[in-house]
């Protein structure tokens, strides 16, 4: 997390015009709607996520967190996480992964309730 008191992330990422002064401080609730987004920037300097949320909600602060742990474990295995997936539940190989390397990579094997798609226990 990030703190911006001189909006100067926001202008880098395009989140605020450049008008919008250079502090926080005297700012209204209308005025900083356009940084009611939630970012994820990568190690690579790209936004990897956006979250945006209107001013009458509040942030889901478990989902974000739901999403880094995605993002983290399907960046190192070659897995994707099904809807409503958590932490520790199971995970889908990835299309591109042949048979045989899924075979390497999971000798237990998997489940597959439609041809096309692969189910195990997600790696540790």
């Amino acid at each position: 997390m990030i703190g911006d008191p001189e909006l100067k992330i926001a202008k880098l990422y395009d989140m605020l015009p450049a008008d919008a002064g250079d502090t926080s401080d005297g700012r209204t609730a209308a005025t900083n709607a356009t940084v009611r987004t939630v970012f994820v920037v990568g190690p690579d300097k790209k936004i990897k996520l956006m979250l945006s949320y209107p001013m009458t909600t509040g942030r889901n602060f478990d989902e974000v967190l739901r999403v880094l742990d995605s993002m983290q474990l399907t960046a190192t295995h070659k897995v994707a996480t099904p809807v409503n997936w958590k932490d520790g539940d199971d995970v889908i190989i990835l299309g591109s992964v042949s048979d045989d390397e899924a075979k390497q990579k999971y000798p237990d094997g998997w489940r597959s309730p439609k041809p096309y798609m692969r189910i195990v226990p997600q790696p540790k």
